[in-house]
């Protein structure tokens, strides 16, 4: 089976109170979702409007002129499975993407893990993207008091400032510059009342097959080229959450092994998996120069290589971008540098 052929999910995470249900009932009206299967956290305080709903099949709803609601009753596979089988027979209509709101607390690591690693899940379905919620109004607060709510705007691909509508532009600066610090990759963009335009959250994976894979937008690395140096030491309040992640990036000029490669990858993650909170890479395999590997890694878990027609642009080095906690990034290019010695 191709990467094309699977299923992409969309991962919706955000902590309680910013906005992913106003959010959500706007984006299952969206045509871009009529024929999405939106997976819903039993936590998710989620309430469809009565007159959406149009049949109702135990644990899925069908809503009107579009996309299959379920809530989660156990684990996510179990759900997954669950409307495959239940589509397979015809009990409820095929569906051509999923939308996955995971409770507010949730560190979305798990998910991920599950999406990346497990048999089932990796063979129908594909990552496409990890989409956050942050409320411009009590946003730093919550950012301030919970570690999960760092963790879940580092590892976002997209990240969504809600409630822009109740803020200053004074408190919206302040905390957006907050949240490039976090996640350089991604400019949050700005919801008022809820309302998004579905295609700005959607095919964000490197492995979109309705167009050219646009790897470099995944990546961004470019993005994560500045900053990293100007670390401003005067103000470093050691219990910010925020002081402790880090993003950068680096290159390698050289072409590496692919033994090499796995071998850096499974040494990252034995050593270090817990504060590796993202790892995004476009590698130059020795073995195969004319096609680029897409790593991606969670934490310990690490998607398997990925090979990608062609090179996106004449640039072949290979580029990494690490989100990572309390990790100083020369042990990581230290590591790198001493594989690819000649």
């Amino acid at each position: 089976m191709r990467t094309n052929d699977k299923i992409p999910v969309t991962v919706l995470t955000g902590f309680l109170g910013s906005g992913k249900t106003t959010l959500l009932s706007g984006l299952i009206r969206a045509p871009e979702l009529k024929n999405a299967a939106v997976i819903i956290n039993e936590f998710g305080e989620i309430s469809l409007d009565h007159e959406l709903i149009e049949k109702t099949d135990g644990d899925v709803i069908e809503i009107q002129g579009g996309c299959l609601c379920c809530t989660v009753r156990g684990d996510l596979i179990g759900a997954l499975k669950n409307l495959l089988t239940k589509s397979a027979k015809g009990v409820i209509k095929a569906f051509d993407r999923v939308v996955l709101e995971t409770t507010g607390l949730a560190d979305p690591a798990p998910i991920l893990h599950t999406l990346m690693s497990d048999p089932v899940a990796f063979n129908k379905f594909r990552l496409d993207g990890v989409i956050t919620t942050v409320d411009a109004l009590n946003g730093a607060a919550t950012l301030d008091a919970h570690e999960e709510a760092v963790k879940q705007a580092a590892m976002a691909d997209r990240v969504l400032l809600t409630k822009c509508d109740l803020v200053d532009d004074a408190a919206r600066l302040h905390i957006e510059a907050r949240l490039k610090k976090l996640n350089p990759g991604q400019a949050a963009i700005a919801v008022s009342h809820g309302r998004i335009n579905a295609a700005e959250i959607l095919d964000l994976g490197p492995f979109n097959p309705a167009k050219t894979p646009d790897v470099e937008s995944w990546l961004k690395a470019e993005a994560y080229d500045h900053g990293h140096h100007h670390h401003d030491h005067h103000h470093h309040d050691v219990n910010r959450h925020d002081d402790h992640v880090q993003a950068f990036s680096f290159y390698v000029d050289r072409p590496i092994t692919q033994m090499k490669l796995q071998f850096f990858l499974q040494l990252l993650g034995m050593l270090r998996g817990p504060d590796l909170l993202r790892v995004k890479g476009i590698v130059h395999v020795a073995d195969r120069p004319e096609q680029p590997a897409v790593v991606h890694g969670v934490q310990h878990v690490f998607h398997p290589l990925t090979w990608l027609k062609e090179w996106p642009g004449a640039d072949r080095r290979s580029r990494f971008v690490f989100i990572v906690r309390d990790i100083d990034p020369s042990h990581i290019r230290d590591l790198m540098a001493s594989l690819t010695a000649a």
